[in-house]
């Protein structure tokens, strides 16, 4: 009976936990500049990543290693949700944050083919079609939705993907544990940087502001991290890949219930047409990728991926 209750129990809190990281965004970027946002977040969950990866004796990476570590943390993280949460500013809503970045493994496949040799299928093009189709549908009818917005919800999608791809070419045995640490901590001082750069320190709410990085470190980056890695050990990686397929839904619900932003005819069109597009464009062995533990997007979000159970996880399975 135990047993069962997790089965059922760990998919729907893990579900919630990811899609509430684009919430905890919407909330954050009302009560503060999104970089500021940013620094509070990364400073913050690294320390608390690196202290879980210490407590669970992972292997840290050096020399070169570590560089491309570096690297990849940046595009996944800085560049990521740097262009994601302005966007979330520019009054992208969060259900079409989360599409987009839903499109990742249609944008992984693509640049997995030159970079990799893979081959994209055709089923994967008519999943990126598909999924273009369903974001174009989720922002048709959203006036406060600016081309600024847009483009930087596309730019966020390429840093994700490139930074995945790349971590796939140079880094594919690290440890995710130090490497999600790695990518957080060294993304806090250009958060930092930015902040500095637009001389912008103005927090509106405090208390908001407090709880969305509360929320961020304890939920989004730790919880839903540890969950996930859980449930890697338990289940193999197809099952699990598919709960991302229920994010971009369940963000909009969170996003209409939480903190009010409409669920318009066309938005919940969108969301049907692009979970169709990234059901046709996952790979049948591979639903979702590396970036999914790298990246609590949790630090946010982030991220449906598709992917190979990550090193530590194997080792223990």
């Amino acid at each position: 009976m135990h047993t069962r209750a997790l089965t059922v129990a760990a998919p729907t809190a893990f579900v919630l936990m990811w899609s509430s990281a684009f919430i905890a965004g919407v909330v954050g970027v009302g009560a503060a500049p999104p970089m500021l946002l940013l620094f509070g977040r990364f400073g913050l969950a690294g320390l608390a990543l690196a202290a879980y990866a210490v407590v669970a004796h992972a292997e840290w990476p050096r020399g070169r290693q570590l560089a491309h570590a570096i690297v990849a943390g940046l595009l996944m993280q800085i560049v990521q949700f740097g262009a994601f949460y302005t966007a979330m500013a520019e009054h992208v809503s969060a259900a079409v944050v989360s599409l987009v970045q839903g499109l990742n493994p249609v944008v992984i496949a693509l640049f997995a083919g030159r970079v990799l040799g893979e081959r994209v299928s055709r089923r994967q093009w008519l999943g990126f079609a598909v999924g273009g189709v369903g974001v174009a549908l989720a922002v048709a009818d959203q006036s406060a939705l600016s081309m600024a917005g847009l483009l930087l919800c596309v730019v966020g999608l390429l840093g994700l993907s490139l930074g995945t791809v790349y971590q796939k070419r140079f880094t594919p045995e690290i440890d995710s544990r130090s490497a999600t640490a790695v990518h957080a901590l060294a993304s806090a001082p250009v958060a930092g940087l930015l902040a500095l750069a637009h001389h912008d320190f103005h927090v509106a709410d405090p208390a908001r502001f407090a709880g969305a990085l509360a929320w961020m470190v304890l939920v989004n980056a730790m919880g839903a991290f540890l969950l996930l890695n859980a449930m890697l050990r338990r289940w193999d990686t197809t099952r699990v890949g598919r709960l991302f397929f229920a994010t971009p839904a369940v963000t909009a619900l969170l996003a209409w219930l939480v903190v009010g932003q409409p669920l318009h005819p066309l938005t919940v069109a969108g969301l049907a047409v692009g979970v169709v597009g990234l059901v046709l464009a996952a790979r049948r062995t591979a639903p979702f990728t590396e970036s999914v533990v790298s990246q609590p997007v949790p630090l946010a979000a982030s991220e449906p991926r598709a992917l190979a159970t990550p090193r530590h996880v194997r080792a223990a399975s």
